[in-house]
């Protein structure tokens, strides 16, 4: 962790790092929710003519939905749909995700919140989503998370990976980004948080390899929730280098 810290610093140029706030991705690091994701993709974009692969799901997490449809659709088709007209395929997007089984919360997630809450940190909530069921849902089985503390979809009008959903999320919690720790799964949210000059952890609970995640600008990669529920004593001891 230290090592990490220190390419961080030397990354940003910030003369310290002193997390206040931790902020979190929701869809595969909160929620184990991408396989479900992965399937209703598929058959709703399925339902339109427009080919996705549940490569693509994953590749494309952490977008915002109508921003993913209305690519998908330019680059199959050629057209340029309207934000309504994507809004209207990304409802049967969110319709077909319902149908599906419910997803689990992610092993150690409820574990590492108590602990982030023990360490006086605040705890924040950055997604691209705009599935109010699933968000509803996330206010419901996390105490620790509140709407006050939380950016969808809808708070932003560029998506990941650009900065400005993390960015919005340290306005939130009135920290800067040298006081921010974001947990990231996805390519896209990692270089969203890195933009954002935060922390960033990427976490790998989907199908792409690790290299990925790296490469996208990952200041250090971890195996899952429940490694760095473990390691997380290890962070905040290595936060004074």
């Amino acid at each position: 962790m230290k090592e990490a810290i220190k390419r961080y610093l030397e990354r940003t140029g910030f003369g310290q790092f002193k997390p206040k706030a931790v902020l979190f991705d929701m869809d595969g690091v909160l929620m184990n929710s991408m396989p479900n994701h992965a399937i209703a993709w598929q058959r709703s974009m399925a339902s339109f003519g427009i080919h996705m692969t549940e490569a693509d799901a994953y590749a494309t997490e952490g977008a915002r939905g109508i921003d993913t449809i209305r690519n998908l659709v330019k680059k199959q088709t050629g057209k340029v749909i309207t934000l309504e007209e994507s809004q209207r395929m990304y409802d049967e997007k969110t319709r077909q995700f319902g149908l599906l089984p419910k997803a689990q919360v992610m092993e150690g997630a409820l574990e590492l919140h108590e602990k982030i809450h023990r360490d006086g940190l605040i705890i924040c909530i950055v997604t691209g989503s705009g599935q109010r069921p699933l968000i509803n849902r996330l206010l419901t089985e996390f105490p620790r998370v509140t709407k006050a503390r939380l950016v969808t979809a809808y708070d932003v009008n560029i998506g990941k990976p650009a900065p400005d959903p993390y960015l919005m999320g340290m306005k939130k919690c009135g920290v800067l980004p040298q006081e921010t720790i974001v947990v990231e799964n996805a390519p896209l949210g990692v270089r969203a948080g890195n933009a954002a000059k935060a922390f960033t952890i990427a976490i790998n609970t989907g199908i792409l390899p690790d290299v990925t995640l790296w490469e996208a600008g990952a200041d250090i990669v971890l195996s899952g929730m429940p490694e760095l529920c473990k390691r997380w004593e290890e962070l905040m001891e290595s936060v004074e280098l």
